[in-house]
């Protein structure tokens, strides 16, 4: 540290103590890999999807280069990254005309990526992490499979004794917890559908068709732990099995390519995930001063719903779907309909409605309602409607599900 410039000490201290916001995500840090061992990108996002971190993949570039990145292969044990999914608003729009695809339960729990090696059995989240004390009924499906080696892309979810799934938080709470797995297992089952075979018995499969995999995967898993499916080229069949999975209480369908192979880490055109867009007029009650390059913007919004009593219940906040244009508008609408300020927060006269679009409802004893908008973003304002004509808590309680 005594060695560092006075600026490098700052950047330093921020590493350790997590203060650097540098914006170097993933994808930058591939292409500053690729660049700085002088390799070919894809061979270095290559090798990152199998080895599953860049770190490594850092490694072997700078060291061995392309070679080194070529000899990175599959591993049963090592989590590799999870084939990502675009998105379309309606099933049409992500079909074309004529072609052939496979539409797939969207179910809302958690991604599960199941290694068997032998009798042991790891269990890898999306982001990775290990998880595979949480989860008993998952190993006893696993291990029972008749392979000797083989790595499974899947999904598991709470579901309620009718069999419905219940809502991400409780899934996400019971992944987490590190209580008796035991007792977990008996207050909160869980239901685990595997949708695709990447490794059997020695044989990698990232590089066949989707049919191919899919077709492999019948024959290890039983029928009740794979994910349902059709395959179809009409619009009408897909969009009426999309409405069956909503029914169902599930989150949609995913519209795949079966001619596609396994793009670990990546979203493109061979998945594409499709959702109900649900929407509220809500009005902003309050606006939260921003920072990194929205400093000098008033950005995240608190949003609310009207009660019986004509006031207001905050639902969360979001400052997603923003543009620059309409961070400046908002900036001055704001201030000029401010009452307060609670440090970086403005608290302002409930008149603007906003109309929001979310994925769902969970629950929430953050907010008085009791509930909070899932990945909420903003659509558009409405200076078409007043306050009073925004979106009561009984519209949005009768939309939760639960």
């Amino acid at each position: 540290m005594r060695r560092a410039t006075a600026a490098e000490q700052d950047y330093l201290r921020g590493l350790l103590l997590g203060g650097v916001r540098q914006g170097a995500q993933d994808g930058v840090m591939l292409a500053a890999i690729a660049k700085a061992a002088d390799v070919p990108l894809s061979a270095v996002q290559r090798a990152a999807m199998l080895a599953g971190f860049a770190g490594p993949v850092a490694v072997a570039a700078l060291t061995g280069g392309q070679d080194a990145l070529a000899a990175v292969s599959v591993e049963v044990g090592r989590p590799l990254r999870p084939m990502l999914a675009g998105s379309a608003p309606e099933v049409a729009a992500a079909m074309a005309d004529g072609v052939t695809v496979d539409l797939e339960r969207k179910i809302d729990g958690i991604r599960i990526q199941a290694h068997k090696i032998g009798s042991e059995v790891r269990l890898f989240t999306r982001s990775l992490d290990e998880i595979t004390d949480r989860l008993p009924e998952v190993i006893d499906l696993v291990a029972a499979l008749p392979a000797g080696t083989a790595i499974l892309d899947g999904e598991t979810v709470a579901v309620r004794p009718d069999g419905r799934p219940e809502p991400f938080q409780v899934t996400g709470a019971r992944t987490a917890s590190t209580a008796d797995p035991a007792q977990l297992r008996a207050s909160t089952p869980l239901a685990t559908s595997f949708f695709d075979l990447l490794h059997i018995d020695g044989e990698d499969l990232l590089d066949r068709p989707l049919h191919e995999r899919v077709a492999r995967l019948h024959t290890v898993i039983p029928a009740a732990a794979t994910i349902p499916r059709i395959t179809t080229d009409s619009p009408e069949e897909a969009t009426t099995f999309f409405a069956a999975q909503v029914a169902a209480g599930h989150e949609g369908v995913i519209v795949k390519d079966p001619t596609s192979p396994y793009a670990a880490g990546r979203r493109g055109a061979g998945w594409i995930k499709v959702k109900p867009r649900h929407t509220l007029d809500l009005v902003v009650l309050a606006v939260e001063w921003g920072s990194g390059r929205r400093r000098g913007t008033l950005s995240n919004i608190h949003l609310g719903a009207r009660d019986a009593d004509g006031k207001f219940v905050m639902l969360g906040k979001t400052f997603k779907g923003m543009t620059d244009a309409m961070l400046a508008w908002q900036t001055e609408r704001f201030l000029a309909l401010e009452t307060h300020r609670a440090g970086h927060v403005v608290h302002v006269r409930p008149e603007q409605v906003v109309e929001i679009a979310f994925d769902g409802i969970q629950r929430s004893s953050r907010y008085p309602g009791g509930m909070a908008l899932r990945f909420a973003r903003v659509l558009r304002y409405r200076d078409d409607k007043t306050a009073a004509e925004a979106d009561t808590i009984d519209t949005v309680r009768s939309l939760r599900g639960w």
